[in-house]
Parts: C-alpha cells; structure tokens; sequence
C-alpha cells in the first residue's frame, strides 16, 4: 500500500514598492537602531549597532550607525525605497551620522523631525549625592 503524499502550494509573497517611507532612528549613548516603516506604520526592515557587529562604546559612534543604515537599505532593497521621512529620538553620536548615511546609500532625505520625548517636570529626580 503506496501513501499518497499531498503537495501544497506555497502562496508566493507579494512585495509592493514603497515610494515613500518613514524612517525611525533610535539614538542612545548606548546604541543606534534604525527602522523603515511604510506610510502606515507597517515594518519593512531594521537593524541596530549591535545587529551589525560592533560591541561596547563602538555600537553609539557615527561610523556604526551609517553601518546601520546601510543594512537596513539593503535588506529593504525590494520594497524600492527611493524618499524617507526621518524621525529621530534620542541624544546619541549617531544622530547626524545615520541622516547623512541615508544620501550616501541613494535614498533622498525629504524631512528630519525630532521626536525626542522632553518631560515636563515628571518624576522626581534622584536626590543629591553625598561623597
């Protein structure tokens, strides 16, 4: 008695070219994260400093987040990403160097925004050292 196996087909994944993105950039002393998003908010592709190969101190510099950027270009390389909306959060080393990294690896730069969160007065701050 011979089983006779059933083959299903694999639905074939449909990539549809994003014009424009929105790109989220996460810069901490400690790391640079950045994110490709579509106009809804939708993830195409991210990736950090330590994503790259950088450890330590290194994972904040300006170099690692063009690294970054350059990672993520080409992991959304499909999506055909010609213009980005920058959104940057954060104080670190690699803030300019994530922005300009994103001309270098031919993707237009229409507006930068900063979204870094500013708090009014909210916790209360940690009370003095003595030494």
């Amino acid at each position: 008695m011979a089983k006779t196996v059933k083959k299903t087909k694999k639905k074939k994944k449909i990539i549809q070219t994003v014009g424009h993105a929105r790109a989220y950039i996460q810069a901490t002393f400690n790391n640079t994260i950045v994110t490709l998003t579509d106009q809804n908010g939708d993830v195409l592709g991210w990736a950090s400093a330590g994503c790259v190969g950088f450890k330590g101190p290194k994972k904040a510099t300006p170099y690692a987040a063009s690294q970054v950027v350059k990672k993520v270009v080409d992991a959304v390389s499909d999506y055909k990403v010609r213009e980005v909306s920058v959104f940057v959060k954060g104080i670190g080393g690699g803030r300019e160097g994530a922005i300009r990294a994103f001309n270098t690896n031919g993707i237009q730069v229409l507006a930068i925004k900063d979204v870094t969160p500013i708090p009014h007065n909210g916790c209360r701050q940690p009370k003095r050292r003595r030494v």
